[in-house]
């Protein structure tokens, strides 16, 4: 194989990561260009001194059972996320039971139908002419699940594509979920290393402008504090979230020169980006330890897990269970998350210790005395991001297969976006695709 024949990644996200090591063991000499001043894209894991568990200001959970994560971590230390949840309803906080209630409705869905929005199915399936109280909180439940886990407008996320994930799930036993004890460095960390042995290069705060490219030649152009630079190769692999595929001007977005074929157009606008923000709240204790819910005779809170409700800006809530930190997150997506991006942090973390004042029932004097620190990041506003993380809309069958298509075998592929198995949205999926690629230019390139 020809060592002129490199690859340029755009984007040192887990997917452009995977992507480079692959091909790297392949003996193809690869450069990433990075926008960020750090890998790992929306892996965001914080560590600060004296605190002994990781703040995670983006992916969390493992999901599942993947192979694409747990081969990368058989040597870290991995705990299974354990406990209670609890719901609050109206002013009552209590054990939650409505999991049954949206699993059932979860499963009428049904994809041999022709699609349909979640809350086009909802009412289709779920009419609810008499008003019952017990079906409209499930199906308010329901929609609670569908936007808060996929960050996704219920009006626009299609039927078939929540289908597809269902299947993925269950095929890696996605309802477990899972922590490395480092939080995700620890998989940056494995990749990071496996890199380190090839011909990778990984260029950071290098923020790509276009792309120029033709039949088996693409030119590069970038920006840096150093100044403009151009690079060239038979090759480019596109790793950027959904977003900046759907964005022409702003910055973080790329220009293509000639512009993506209307078929990669189209599936884009078959894409969207879920939406949300997240807060970490640290205390100097676990304060819900020794609480006990009126109702729930001696029960204390010391096992919460989850915490749910209908709170219009954090309605879910998760402690670090099984290991017992006094760290609480709270979570707000789609429209909640709408609500508060572009806030000050100020403002962000006032309004989640309200939230959680008001469903805990404790004093706002009482939370900002106790707390010892506060985190969050903006991944709407942040350029590079803009948004969490990518759901099928309405009539969206095929469109993963057609943004993951090569073009003219220079133009590559790759971003949870782009996963075809139903795990957009997820790590594992973002990983799967990377290899993916990699696996694409390499049998394009043994023709």
């Amino acid at each position: 194989m020809a060592q002129d024949k490199r690859v340029i990644i755009i984007g040192a996200g887990i997917s452009g990561l995977a992507a480079a090591e692959k091909l790297g063991k392949a003996g193809i000499p690869v450069i990433v260009l990075e926008a960020r001043n750090r890998i790992g894209g929306r892996i965001f894991t914080r560590r600060d001194a004296g605190i002994d568990a990781p703040i995670e200001l983006g992916a969390e959970f493992i999901h599942g059972l993947p192979a694409e994560t747990w081969d990368r971590l058989r040597k870290s230390e991995i705990e299974e996320v354990d406990g209670e949840s609890w719901c609050v309803t109206g002013d009552r906080l209590s054990p939650c039971s409505f999991f049954s209630q949206v699993t059932s409705i979860l499963d009428a869905m049904d994809d041999s139908e022709p699609d349909e929005s979640f809350l086009a199915f909802l009412e289709r399936k779920f009419p609810n002419p008499s008003h019952d109280p017990q079906l409209e909180q499930a199906k308010q439940h329901a929609i609670g699940y569908v936007s808060g886990f996929n960050a996704a407008d219920p009006g626009q996320v299609g039927v078939h594509w929540l289908v597809a994930e269902m299947r993925a799930e269950e095929k890696i036993q996605g309802d477990r979920a899972f922590r490395s004890k480092n939080g995700y460095t620890d998989l940056l960390d494995v990749f990071r290393e496996q890199i380190s042995h090839h011909n990778v290069a990984i260029l950071t705060n290098t923020v790509v402008q276009s792309i120029a490219w033709k039949p088996g030649s693409v030119e590069v152009k970038s920006y840096a504090e150093n100044g403009s630079s151009t690079f060239a190769a038979p090759a480019v692999l596109v790793t950027l979230p959904l977003s900046l595929l759907k964005v022409s001007q702003e910055t973080g977005a790329v220009r293509f020169n000639p512009s993506l074929p209307p078929e990669k157009l189209e599936a884009l606008n078959k894409l969207e980006m879920g939406k949300v923000m997240r807060v970490v709240l640290r205390f100097r204790n676990r304060f819900w330890d020794e609480m006990a819910p009126a109702g729930n005779g001696k029960k204390t809170l010391t096992d919460m897990s989850f915490l749910f409700s209908d709170d219009e800006l954090f309605p879910t809530w998760w402690t670090t269970m099984p290991a017992k930190q006094p760290q609480i997150t709270g979570w707000a997506p789609f429209r909640s998350g709408e609500r508060l991006s572009g806030r000050d942090e100020a403002t962000v973390v006032r309004q989640a210790l309200k939230t959680l004042s008001s469903l805990l029932g404790v004093s706002m004097k009482n939370l900002e005395s106790w707390m010892s620190g506060a985190y969050f990041h903006d991944w709407q506003a942040d350029p590079f991001s803009r948004g969490a993380y990518s759901y099928g809309k309405v009539g969206a069958d095929g469109a993963q297969q057609m943004l993951a298509a090569p073009v003219a075998n220079t133009l590559f592929f790759a971003g949870e976006a782009t996963d075809t198995s139903g795990s957009n949205g997820t790590v594992h999926g973002a990983i799967a695709s990377g290899y993916r690629a990699a696996e694409q230019i390499v049998k394009a390139w043994q023709r």
